[in-house]
């Protein structure tokens, strides 16, 4: 076990961020951990709950969808994190998802986002349209850095049918530390982040961790949500149980 006096989240995280639940491992085919690597460095940083979100088919070297399949033989548990699993799954230019509905039945939640490796982009109205519609799955709980004019969104549209269909847009913080990659990153969060809390929509902050060293690292996207003063009530990842009620466990 770690030392109970070593144990603390970032200091730098002023919204006293509890959980991240958009990491990725080895799996992942382009990132830097094992599942029990990527848990250490959480109970190192005091966090409470991880979550591992595999990409999703589309992304170069990724996992075959089998390994979804067996993911019960995972420990639920290391130390004092509790393990969740999820993927992180790519919306096509058709509007669907890319992983199945039987892979997507197992797992306990779903994130949706736009990658360029496996999307072409078709302007601010069909881009939304298709982001729309794959929240429309039942286990598509979040959206995955909503930030790059490269594939630009209609901030209104997307706010509005995130309230309807129960999801919560996510700061990327791996999207603010790489910004030369990301097209005008800072200015869209804050027209995100202004219409949340116009329209009292939940938002979830998330490392985006390759490696393990990043895990619970949210210290770019705390300082962005200080300065528009934003209203903590409405980061779902603060809390354990408002984060398990939101995405029904």
């Amino acid at each position: 076990m770690i030392e109970k006096e070593k144990v603390m989240v970032d200091s730098s995280n002023d919204y006293k961020v509890i959980l991240d639940i958009h990491t990725h491992t080895l799996a992942s085919g382009h990132a830097y951990g094992t599942i029990r690597e990527m848990a250490y460095e959480a109970e190192k940083k005091g966090l409470k709950l991880l979550g591992i979100s595999e990409h999703g088919p589309g992304i170069p070297g990724t996992c075959d969808p089998i390994y979804f399949t067996n993911l019960d033989k995972i420990p639920k548990k290391f130390n004092d994190v509790e393990i969740l699993h999820g993927c992180e799954i790519n919306v096509l230019n058709d509007g669907t998802l890319s992983l199945e509905e039987k892979y997507i039945d197992m797992l306990d939640y779903a994130i949706v986002g736009i990658h360029r490796q496996c999307y072409k982009d078709v302007g601010v109205e069909k881009n939304t349209e298709n982001l729309i519609s794959c929240m429309k799955n039942e286990k598509v709980y979040f959206v995955s850095h909503p930030d790059d004019d490269y594939t630009a969104l209609d901030y209104e549209k997307l706010v509005k049918a995130a309230k309807q269909y129960h999801v919560a847009l996510e700061v990327n913080n791996s999207s603010l530390l790489k910004q030369d990659q990301r097209l005008n990153c800072v200015k869209n969060y804050k027209e995100m982040l202004k219409l949340c809390q116009d329209y009292k929509l939940p938002i979830i902050v998330s490392s985006d961790a390759h490696d393990p060293s990043c895990v619970g690292v949210v210290s770019e996207a705390c300082k962005l949500l200080k300065e528009l003063e934003f209203d903590k009530s409405l980061i779902i990842n603060t809390s354990i149980d408002k984060f398990k009620e939101f995405i029904g466990r």
